[in-house]
């Protein structure tokens, strides 16, 4: 099948699932320790669907992520996982975009990983990965993809110990290990290796920014579950 219908029609399937994408953000983009957001604070209407302004419908308030932005990197999105995606495992792909959307929105907004969210990608991308597997007739490398979930859930448990990530960190590394795992062990690795080092430049810009304004260079925060999910993109793409 042609690539660039395929991307056009994946990046058309990307903004139809914006609405829903932003009612889920936010839902949970709250500060940890309040409840979740199902309606809007101003007017009390239910957020499940919501415009690219970002507003809501009833009385205009701001709610979740900022106008466009949403709309745009599920888009993009989409047409990464549509040119990446071969064989049964395109189910598995996107099913982990579509929630690495709003998990990225909402750990870039309040800095958590809420775990609903982590344990529907975790569980999904399971399922998904078991029907490929049984599809493609290769049950086998669902033992890579187990013991990549659980190494990489492991490398970033210790790092949660160390308080150098948040709780929700090494559930969703786990379960884009385990994703990765599909494609390799050298994947797994790049997808890795490609988190850190766009983590690390983010918090390099981050810092010389706050330098160019004269401010000072404290406790930059850099959320981390963004460049997990994108790192892992990276890799499937690369590969």
């Amino acid at each position: 099948m042609p690539v660039v219908p395929v991307v056009a029609a994946a990046v058309l399937v990307g903004l139809l699932a914006a609405p829903p994408l932003r009612g889920l953000i936010a839902y949970f983009a709250v500060p940890e320790g309040e409840p979740w957001c199902g309606a809007c604070p101003l007017c009390g209407r239910a957020v499940r669907l919501l415009p690219p302004s970002g507003r809501c419908p009833g009385c205009r308030g701001r709610l979740g992520a900022g106008a466009g932005t949403v709309e745009a990197v599920a888009a993009a999105v989409a047409a990464g996982v549509a040119y990446a995606a071969d064989g049964s495992v395109a189910g598995a792909l996107g099913w982990a975009g579509a929630l690495g959307v709003a998990l990225g929105f909402v750990d870039g907004r309040v800095r958590r990983l809420p775990h609903r969210l982590n344990l529907s990608l975790l569980a999904g991308v399971a399922a998904l990965l078991a029907v490929a597997a049984l599809a493609e007739g290769r049950p086998g490398v669902l033992l890579r993809c187990l013991l990549a979930a659980l190494a990489v859930g492991a490398v970033l448990e210790l790092a949660v110990w160390a308080r150098a990530l948040g709780p929700g960190d090494s559930p969703l590394g786990g379960a884009l290990g385990g994703l990765l795992g599909w494609y390799g062990w050298s994947v797994v690795l790049g997808g890795l290796f490609a988190a850190v080092v766009l983590a690390g430049l983010w918090a390099v810009l981050r810092a010389a920014a706050a330098l160019l304004r004269r401010r000072p260079v404290r406790g930059l925060d850099v959320p981390v579950g963004p460049f997990l999910l994108l790192g892992a993109l990276t890799a499937v793409l690369a590969r």
